[in-house]
């Protein structure tokens, strides 16, 4: 008997499905928070209305977070995976002095809503030939690779995966259950844990100290041959980089979080000190005005306003500085500026005067609500 008919397709398209686009409805709903560790907590979000959402592991979402008067925009890595498209989760350590992480580890709760764009992000496996990969995190630098491992995990992808993730003490290690759960339903996922220091209560018989050449032939004898991905505090992810190319990998294979979002300023101070210089006298300068802060720089025309902030001493808000992440999102009170972005800001956000201080550059004077 033919029941070929009978059959429901594979894959089905949910009834009433919509993809959720942030330019009609940018706003989203907290459904769940969980603590992972005794200073890290998942938030789970769900559109408004019956959407879904599509992204690959390793993007980010941008929020916005309205505190005590202030608004901040923050960028936190998608820690679910695509496969479960219904609801969206970020994973957040608290930062101490950190006015963000510390409003949401204290004050949101579920039913809370916040604004947030469309994930962005190219960290990222998608569309790679590859089966084997080694995973490097440290600390919350664990939340796109625990996507993409659940990715692996629920579409059970024929990939080798050899997940090594360094904490302080075993109870900082996240998403320690899951992994271990995942590894023991499918053998191609393989968890490692490397601490420097024991907690208090907890007996601790597994790896010890930082990522080194001597525990990588131990766990991946064959990770010369893999592809890497690694994310984690900006010294992790530079002592990682170092170990590798010293080992002989095809850096080619090596793929880095471009930038740490726990960190706002180090890197991107970074390459503002480096472009930083004599001024050119011939180009033409702009008077730049901060009304929150009272303060008033001046800005050639050649670069953007962002960087002559920061040159004039000015401690403002950015993290990709690449026109990417949307933190250095600021309302421009009066002037015009030439603005080259990445997607980290809306149309109707720069039809409202909204501009990314990172990746403008004035073409009069300005006034700036900052």
């Amino acid at each position: 008997m033919d029941i070929s008919s009978e059959l429901p397709p594979p894959n089905p398209v949910p009834t009433g499905y919509y993809r959720w686009e942030p330019d009609e409805d940018d706003v989203l709903i907290c459904r769940a928070v969980r603590e992972e560790t005794h200073d890290v907590k998942t938030f789970v979000f769900a559109p408004r209305f019956q959407r879904q959402f599509e992204f690959v592991s390793g993007q980010f979402l941008t929020f916005d977070f309205d505190i005590d008067g202030e608004t901040f925009h923050r960028c936190y890595t998608i820690s679910s995976p695509p496969s479960r498209p219904d609801t969206v989760s970020i994973t957040v350590k608290r930062v101490p002095g950190g006015p963000v992480s510390n409003w949401l580890h204290d004050y949101f709760r579920p039913g809370m809503m916040l604004k947030a764009t469309v994930p962005m992000g190219e960290f990222s496996w998608a569309g790679m030939q590859c089966q084997k990969f080694l995973f490097l995190s440290g600390g919350s630098g664990i939340t796109p690779l625990m996507s993409m491992t659940r990715s692996s995990y629920d579409l059970a992808l024929v990939s080798d995966i050899a997940f090594v993730h360094a904490a302080r003490t075993p109870a900082d290690i996240i998403f320690r259950d899951e992994l271990e759960f995942m590894s023991r339903r499918n053998r191609s996922i393989r968890p490692f844990f490397t601490v420097e220091d024991n907690a208090p209560g907890q007996s601790w018989a597994g790896y010890r100290g930082r990522l080194s050449r001597s525990m990588l032939n131990v766990i991946c004898p064959d990770f010369l041959e893999r592809e890497v991905f690694v994310c984690g505090p900006r010294p992790f992810m530079a002592a990682a980089k170092a170990l590798l190319e010293e080992a002989g990998l095809d850096m080619d294979r090596y793929h880095q979080e471009s930038f740490d979002f726990d960190d706002f300023t180090d890197e991107a101070q970074e390459t503002i000190a480096e472009a930083a210089g004599e001024l050119d006298s011939d180009v033409k300068r702009y008077r730049v005005e901060f009304t929150k802060t009272d303060r008033v720089v001046y800005c050639p025309a050649d670069i953007t306003v962002l960087e002559a902030a920061r040159r004039a001493g000015m401690r403002l808000p950015f993290s990709c500085a690449k026109g990417l992440c949307g933190t250095c999102k600021s309302k421009i009170a009066s002037g015009t500026v030439e603005m080259t972005h990445s997607g980290g800001i809306r149309q109707r956000e720069i039809d409202k005067g909204m501009a990314l201080l990172c990746c403008s550059k004035p073409t009069s004077d300005l006034v700036v609500e900052r």
